[in-house]
C-alpha cells in the first residue's frame, strides 16, 4: 500500500510542536507512550502505572505505585456542592455534557491556583471523573446516591462497581483497565491539541480539560464507539451484517469505527481490544456481537480497504461489560485525561502561545453601502 501523504486540510502533516509523550503511526502503525509499546503496556501495566508514567515522566517503583494508588483512592470522593449540581442534570442529558459540566464545577470548587499544583490537580480530576459520571447516572436513572469513596484497587474496577452496583470479576475489571490504557494518549489529536492551545494561553488545568472534553464530544472525534454499537446491535447474524453493511456502503452511509487520520496500515490498539472482546463473549457464552463485528470488519476490508480502529471492537467489549452505550465516550475521557493533563504540563514547560496564520479567501476592497440602500 502506498504511503498516505499527510498534508492539506485539517493541518494534516503539519508539525505543531514537540512531545516526549507518545509516537503515533510510525511506519503507518506503531503507538508508544514514552517509548513503551502499547502492546507491552496493555499486557503488563495497570492504568494507574501508565497514568503515573505519563504525568510524572517515568514508571513508578513499587513504593511510588502504592503511594499513587492510595492518593487516587482518596480523590474519589465528590464535594457535596458538585453532587448537588449533578443531581440537577436531567436524565436525558448526554453523559459527555455531564463530564464537561462536572469538570468545570470541580474547577470552581477546587481551583488549581498556582501551576505548582498542576500534578495534584491532574490527579484529582483523573480520580474524580469515574465518580462524576457514575454518580450522575445512578442518581438520574435510579434515584440512588452512590458512595464514590470506595477502596477498590483499580479505577476500572471502581467504575464498574459504581455503575452496576455489583463487584466486577477480575477479568471484567482488567479488560476495562486495559481499555483505559489504550485510550490514555494519542499525540496531537483534536482534543489534545485543544487542551494544548488552551494551556498555551496559561489558562488553568480545569479549563484545558473542559475544552478537550468539548472537542471529544464532536462525532468526528469521540463517539465512534457509540455509533458502532448502535449499528452492530441491529444485526442478528453474520449474514445479516454482511448484507446490511454492503447496502449501507451502496447508499454511501457512514460506517463508524474504520480508518484513521494517521495510521495507514493498522491501528495497533485494535487487535488488543478485539482479542478482549472475543474473550468476554466466550466467557458469557454469547459471541454473537463479536461475530457480527468480525463480519463487518471483513466487509469493510474487502469492499473499502479500510481497517478497524480501536473504537470499533471497543463497542462490543464495553457492551459485554454491561456498560450503557451512552457511557462509552466518557470512558474515553477517563482514559485520555492522563494524556490531556500530561500535554498541558508539557506545553506549559516550554510555552509559546499557539497562534497559527490563516489564508484569507474573502472579497477585497468591499464598498460600504448605507443601510437604507441595501
Amino acid at each position: 500500500m502506498a504511503e498516505k501523504k499527510l498534508e492539506g486540510a485539517g493541518l494534516r502533516g503539519q508539525v505543531a510542536g514537540h512531545t516526549a509523550l507518545s509516537t503515533v503511526g510510525k511506519e503507518g502503525k506503531g503507538l508508544t507512550y514514552r517509548g513503551y509499546a502499547i502492546e507491552e503496556l496493555s499486557e503488563k501495566a495497570t492504568f494507574e502505572e501508565v497514568a503515573y508514567m505519563l504525568l510524572y515522566g517515568k514508571l513508578p517503583n513499587q513504593s511510588e505505585y502504592d503511594s499513587y494508588s492510595t492518593k487516587l483512592k482518596t480523590y474519589r470522593a465528590l464535594p457535596q456542592e458538585l453532587k448537588e449540581v449533578l443531581e440537577k442534570i436531567p436524565k436525558n442529558t448526554h453523559p459527555m455534557d455531564v463530564m464537561r459540566t462536572g469538570c468545570s464545577m470541580l474547577g470552581n470548587l477546587e481551583p488549581e491556583g498556582d501551576f505548582s499544583n498542576q500534578n495534584e490537580t491532574a490527579d484529582r480530576i483523573l480520580a474524580a471523573f469515574p465518580s462524576i459520571v457514575t454518580y450522575w447516572y445512578r442518581y438520574s436513572h435510579e434515584g440512588k446516591r452512590v458512595e464514590t469513596q470506595t477502596d477498590h484497587k483499580t479505577m476500572g474496577g471502581q467504575f464498574l462497581s459504581l455503575l452496576t452496583g455489583k463487584e466486577p470479576s477480575e477479568e471484567d475489571a482488567r479488560v476495562l483497565d486495559i481499555s483505559l490504557i489504550l485510550y490514555a494518549e494519542h499525540g496531537f489529536n483534536a482534543s489534545t491539541f485543544t487542551g494544548r492551545i488552551c494551556a498555551s494561553t496559561l489558562s488553568d488545568m480545569h479549563s484545558c480539560i473542559t475544552g478537550a472534553i468539548g472537542t471529544l464530544r464532536g462525532p468526528l472525534h469521540g463517539g465512534a464507539n457509540e455509533a458502532a454499537m448502535e449499528m452492530i446491535e441491529k444485526f442478528s447474524s453474520r449474514e445479516e451484517a454482511n448484507k446490511r453493511v454492503k447496502e449501507m456502503l451502496l447508499n454511501k452511509e457512514k460506517i463508524m469505527g474504520f480508518g484513521h487520520a494517521v495510521y495507514t496500515n493498522e491501528d495497533p490498539r485494535n487487535k488488543i481490544i478485539k482479542s478482549l472482546s472475543k474473550q468476554l463473549g466466550e466467557t458469557r457464552n454469547n459471541t454473537l456481537l463479536y461475530e457480527v463485528s468480525e463480519e463487518v470488519e471483513k466487509v469493510m476490508d474487502e469492499e473499502k480497504g479500510l481497517f478497524a480502529n480501536t473504537d470499533f471492537y471497543m463497542a462490543s467489549a464495553y457492551h459485554y461489560l454491561g456498560i450503557p452505550t451512552a457511557i462509552f465516550t466518557p470512558l474515553f475521557v477517563i482514559g485520555r485525561t492522563s494524556g490531556w493533563a500530561s500535554n498541558v504540563m508539557e506545553q506549559r514547560a516550554d510555552n509559546r502561545i499557539i497562534r497559527p496564520s490563516e489564508e484569507y479567501t474573502g472579497p477585497d476592497n468591499s464598498e460600504w453601502i448605507d443601510i437604507s440602500d441595501r
